[in-house]
């Protein structure tokens, strides 16, 4: 049995102990009111109803909690993941922009920033040409087609990437996070059918995101396997296997807010 179809048949489990709990309460609770009013003194009688009363609100505010904790789980969940996102999509930005003028990804968050903060894109212009050339075979000038690249200019990347916004100097950061924990970012090179190529791979572990959440509901979170759930234990983009630089989280992530 799948982790997934363990904590479901869980949940299952703990719903149907919650029924019977209620039911039982409640017909102990009516069997007590009986003998209590046939049997006991009538002075006693208040202090009984007042124990009984605080007793009904205080079970009656533990079965709301079972059933309010998932949607107040959920909305945490939704709100700290996209902060945590957002964030990886600006160390994503960065690296990509470090591959395109290194050629290969970064491996620290303190070159990686100063990288935003001094590199540039050499901005070019592709064009068709063409030129004379003495064939030897032919023993007459042929034409030549080539191509010319012509460099027009620079432009540095925090601009490109970041326009007057400097969050990217604290992108290691964690959102949140109880300790100020940071990503972890690994970057390598991986042979691919005799193809190197430059990998990397930041990620967080949900249990840091969801650090004061209910246990068991966090439990469930690491447990998911659905397109529609970051699947795993943790959220990340990028791949140390794989040339990739896609996140695991879901499209509804990647959507504009209103």
């Amino acid at each position: 049995m799948s982790v997934t179809a363990k904590l479901t048949q869980k949940d299952n489990i703990g719903m149907l102990n919650l029924i019977i709990i209620v039911v039982l309460i409640c017909l102990l609770t009516i069997g007590l009111v009986f003998l209590i009013d046939k049997f006991l003194p009538q002075k006693i009688k208040p202090f009984l109803v007042l124990a009984f009363g605080l007793l009904s609100i205080f079970l009656g505010y533990k079965i709301y909690q079972s059933i309010n904790a998932p949607i107040e789980f959920k909305k945490v969940r939704q709100e700290r993941f996209s902060q945590v996102i957002s964030k990886l999509k600006d160390i994503r930005n960065a690296q990509e922009a470090y591959k395109t003028v290194n050629g290969k990804f970064d491996n620290d968050f303190n070159s990686l920033i100063k990288f935003v903060d001094t590199g540039s894109y050499t901005i070019t212009q592709q064009r068709d040409s063409s030129f004379m050339r003495f064939d030897k075979t032919y023993g007459i000038e042929l034409q030549k087609d080539t191509i010319v690249i012509d460099t027009l200019g620079f432009v540095k990347v925090k601009d490109s990437l970041f326009k007057n916004d400097d969050r990217y100097q604290n992108m290691m950061n964690v959102p949140g996070a109880q300790n100020n924990e940071k990503f972890e970012m690994k970057a390598d090179i991986i042979d691919k059918s005799g193809y190197k190529a430059p990998v990397f791979e930041a990620k967080v572990k949900k249990n840091v995101v969801l650090f004061d959440q209910p246990k068991d509901l966090l439990d469930r979170e690491n447990a998911h396997q659905s397109v529609e759930e970051v699947n795993g234990t943790e959220i990340k983009v990028g791949s140390l296997v794989d040339v990739s630089t896609n996140g695991n989280w879901p499209p509804i992530y990647d959507r504009k807010r209103n």
